[in-house]
């Protein structure tokens, strides 16, 4: 099976992936387009937290009796402001209405319901850059481990042109904390301009996986184990929002030895 889940260029469900169609036990993920006016119920399983991400565009969100009104605002994922979020426990249902053109992620992971619905605004979120010269990257931290949540963890980061990103390749598989945790990971990827592509590798030490993949606009690349480094061409600049979720809510990753010295010391 391959890593590679391609997006749809039309329709509202752009791509999708479940716990049974990836073969593991934790990430879930999905992303939406609405045209202005048009409505969408989301509703969560009876087992699975959600957090749908407002990419771009505006809309309404309810979740039970919470209404959270003119959501969002980007024109774009690489607008230099972070997105809104609203997050909610198993069997809640979003209901959007898009006021202009919207572009939507629900990230889900296994949760009990031990949280309430709460709007998680852009102007919270923690915003950092990562890396030096081609290696630097910039992130905003959406529903990291220091916020409330059972098991998901989601995170955006935009990669210039000509820069790799998720580098030194780096894994987070196994389940030795606090050195190392078991996540599984989704990377939605989005492209500008939309015509161009990226590069990732998912690998493991033992090269019986070894996957390099040619990622357009739209797609998703699973990340079930293993390094899994990005490197965008010259001229398109690389956006992807990333779900994590394992065992434990926390995430401590190994760098790949081979590639160990390209960290500052």
């Amino acid at each position: 099976m391959s890593l590679l889940v391609k997006g749809r260029s039309k329709g509202r469900e752009i791509v999708k992936v479940t716990p049974e169609s990836a073969g593991w036990k934790h990430v879930g993920f999905e992303a939406f387009r609405l045209s202005p006016g048009e409505s969408i119920r989301i509703i969560l399983p009876k087992d699975r937290e959600g957090c749908l991400v407002v990419l771009t565009g505006r809309a309404n969100i309810h979740v039970g009796s919470e209404s959270f009104d003119n959501l969002g605002g980007r024109a774009s994922v690489f607008d230099e402001r972070s997105p809104d979020a609203v997050y909610a426990p198993p069997w809640a249902s979003f209901d959007v209405t898009a006021h202009d053109a919207v572009e939507l992620a629900l990230a889900t992971a296994p949760a009990k319901g031990e949280h309430s619905v709460r709007l998680i605004p852009g102007t919270s979120m923690k915003r950092s850059v990562r890396g030096k010269g081609t290696n630097t990257r910039y992130v905003c931290d959406i529903l990291p481990e220091t916020e409330p949540a059972e098991s998901l963890l989601v995170v955006e980061v935009v990669t210039p042109s000509a820069h790799s990103s998720s580098y030194p390749p780096h894994k987070h598989d196994t389940d030795n904390l606090p050195v190392e945790s078991s996540l599984e990971e989704t990377y939605y990827h989005r492209i500008d301009p939309p015509q161009g592509f990226a590069f990732q590798r998912v690998y493991t030490d033992e090269r019986d996986l070894d996957e390099s993949m040619a990622v357009c606009d739209h797609d998703v690349v699973m990340v079930p184990r293993g390094y899994h480094p990005v490197v965008m061409p010259h001229g398109y600049r690389g956006y992807y929002l990333n779900v994590m979720a394992g065992p434990h809510r926390e995430w401590h990753f190994k760098n790949d030895p081979a590639h160990d010295w390209l960290m500052p010391r």
